[in-house]
């Protein structure tokens, strides 16, 4: 066998940041069947929080905080998925800035490690950037940015610090995702449509946080892993700008919260929908969003993916909402989710991670104390 085959035959070596939650648990298993090698590092809060066994993930995981990662320790992969990051706004006690800080500085760290070594950079971005706009057309990636929340303003300021140190040579891919939805054995409940279907499904009530006006695009978490597939095996054009963000999602997923209220209600039999009162969920309550205020959603954007679809030949999205709902109803019925699974902190990311301060398991800086 000459070199050539040899290197054809040769699986790519990628280390996945940040892989043991919602997305990062779905991501292994999807990659490893695409026949890649995967090494995923995770600080290992979300550890416990396991709807289902995840054999793969166990197996492929290794349990450390990346902000101790080397350069020797990466210089092993060929490519980077960088998904870690606090996914929710941070906890009641600490401030945001503390939170999000260090995010940013180890996200450009290890940036400039991948940029030394030249390795490819993919950022788990997010279409949340686009916060409150007053614009009913699709925003694109050119549209103005308005983050509402810490974390949409770290990611941001991420995309911003990558954009600097990109050149000729190092090239970053930053994916702007919509709103992930879908059965994952590290599930949130904390994000909207799987808090909403499992709370059909266990309790056949419907209960909105808001009005259920605030517009939003959404996308299936085997969608996301598709989009993610593409950009490892995308190569840079001579067009393309030195940082190519990619809004991930499709246009007819972009719904208002009301209308994935009323498409739950017709597919789960008996299930009502209702409207939160504050005066009955205290602050503490796991359905209650602390970002709503007086019932209303400012974060209200609808987005167009028409530029990865130029850009990634072929890329389209399998799951609309309608699809995306009935096959994690189908997950739900086959693992026997009931109230209990869906009152546990275990899946609902800012709570479990409150829990853990509470317990002076984590200490300020979210590494661990023990």
């Amino acid at each position: 066998m000459n070199v050539v085959n040899k290197k054809i035959l040769m699986k790519e070596n990628i280390l996945i940041t940040g892989c043991g939650g919602y997305l990062g648990s779905y991501l292994i298993p999807y990659l490893y069947k695409k026949n890649y090698k995967i090494t995923g590092y995770d600080i290992g809060f979300f550890k416990k929080c396991n709807l289902y066994k995840n054999q793969l993930l166990n197996k492929l995981i290794v349990y450390k905080d990346i902000r101790e990662l080397s350069c020797r320790e990466i210089e092993k992969f060929d490519k980077i998925i960088h998904l870690a990051g606090i996914s929710n706004d941070p906890l009641n006690k600490l401030s945001s800035n503390s939170i999000y800080d260090p995010t940013r500085k180890y996200s450009l760290h290890l940036a400039k490690i991948a940029k030394k070594l030249g390795k490819k950079f993919i950022f788990a971005s997010s279409c949340s950037v686009y916060g409150a706009s007053k614009n009913k057309n699709y925003l694109n990636e050119k549209s103005n940015t308005n983050p509402q929340t810490g974390y949409s303003i770290n990611k941001l300021q991420i995309e911003q610090d990558l954009e600097k140190i990109a050149d000729k040579n190092f090239f970053p891919i930053c994916l702007r995702f919509a709103t992930i939805f879908g059965s994952s054995s590290r599930i949130r409940f904390d994000v909207v449509i799987n808090m909403l279907a499992a709370m059909a499904f266990t309790k056949k009530k419907i209960i909105l946080n808001s009005d259920g006006q605030a517009w939003r695009p959404h996308l299936h978490i085997d969608d996301a892993c598709s989009a993610i597939d593409y950009a490892l095996k995308y190569k840079k054009k001579k067009s393309d700008e030195k940082l190519l963000i990619l809004n991930v999602g499709s246009e007819d997923n972009n719904l208002r919260i009301i209308d994935i209220a009323k498409i739950l209600k017709k597919i789960v039999t008996g299930s009502e929908i209702s409207f939160l009162k504050k005066k009955n969920f205290p602050s503490n309550d796991l359905l209650f969003d602390r970002k709503i205020k007086n019932g209303h959603d400012s974060r209200t954007y609808k987005v167009s993916f028409a530029k990865i679809k130029k850009k990634f030949n072929g890329f389209k999205c399998k799951y609309s909402v309608r699809v995306g709902i009935n096959k994690m109803l189908k997950d739900f019925s086959k693992i026997k989710l009931n109230k209990k699974d869906f009152s546990n902190k275990k899946f609902y990311r800012l709570q479990y991670l409150e829990l853990l301060y509470k317990e002076k398991k984590i200490n300020k800086f979210l590494k661990w104390k023990i």
